[in-house]
């Protein structure tokens, strides 16, 4: 089975690029977000005559997740138990920015996009943390439930967890992605047992995920890896190959993100 992750920024204004990766690349189940739209502003007539279910999750034209597979989509769920409302007051409200589903033969897989902090002093920034840690304690819990399970949580982490992750380390002082709190964060899923399966095969420093639009960052390659797919050690153990497909950052038209692509043999 051949997952991917890909923050596409707006899926509305890339429908046509996602239809041409799945079939470029024959992938089983793709986790989008910043899809950026409610569910009835989404066209998914091409994806379903293509062969997808589909199941997207958005409040407004910010945020948005989604899950497309030809492997069977169930049991979804639009929000991680216990995650934080922003802003923490009567105003605050639940984001849509985390949705799951069983895919093929009983793979949890989480679409996630976490929240991007802003600036360290920001209340986003601590709204980062809060999430960060619901969806530690999720995948704990999923894990001490089901030491076998079969759980992937994928997307756009908004954390670069090591130096060799940014292009400039010293571009970033004082910034949000890099901090220790938002690294130990990290840190605190992997411990649970969720590692990194892709950056075993393809190590650092260089290999980026993510490219501002601003300052031609993507031809200068001054990078960002903040793009992941977490796996539990039964994910772990089924992979047989994965790849950061770059070329999608290319072109007119092109999401600032490029998809994360792993196989998984069970």
């Amino acid at each position: 089975m051949r997952i991917a992750t890909w923050n596409i920024n707006s899926l509305r204004a890339r429908m046509d690029r996602v239809l041409a990766f799945l079939e470029r690349h024959e992938v089983d189940v793709l986790a989008l977000q910043e899809t950026k739209a409610k569910p009835e502003q989404l066209d998914l007539t091409a994806l379903q005559d293509a062969g997808y279910e589909v199941s997207t999750h958005g409040l407004n034209q910010w945020n948005g997740v989604a899950l497309i597979s030809r492997v069977g989509l169930s049991d979804v769920q639009t929000q991680l138990p216990s995650v934080p409302a922003y802003p923490e007051d009567e105003t605050g409200v639940v984001e849509a920015r985390a949705i799951s589903g069983l895919v093929g033969d009983g793979l949890r897989i989480w679409s996630l996009y976490v929240p991007n902090g802003r600036e360290v002093d920001h209340p986003h920034y601590a709204y980062k943390l809060r999430w960060l840690e619901a969806l530690r304690a999720e995948g704990e819990r999923e894990l001490t439930a089901n030491t076998a399970s079969r759980t992937v949580l994928v997307g756009d982490f908004n954390v670069a967890p090591l130096d060799e992750d940014v292009w400039d380390m010293g571009a970033f002082e004082g910034k949000t992605h890099v901090t220790e709190p938002e690294r130990s964060a990290f840190r605190s899923i992997v411990d649970a047992g969720y590692a990194d399966v892709v950056r075993p095969d393809h190590v650092g420093p260089g290999v980026y995920t993510y490219w501002d639009y601003q300052a031609l960052r993507f031809p200068k390659k001054e990078g960002m890896r903040i793009d992941f797919v977490l796996g539990s050690p039964a994910v772990q153990s089924a992979v047989t190959g994965s790849f950061i497909d770059r070329e999608e950052r290319k072109g007119k038209g092109a999401s600032d993100h490029a998809p994360v692509v792993v196989d998984l043999d069970f």
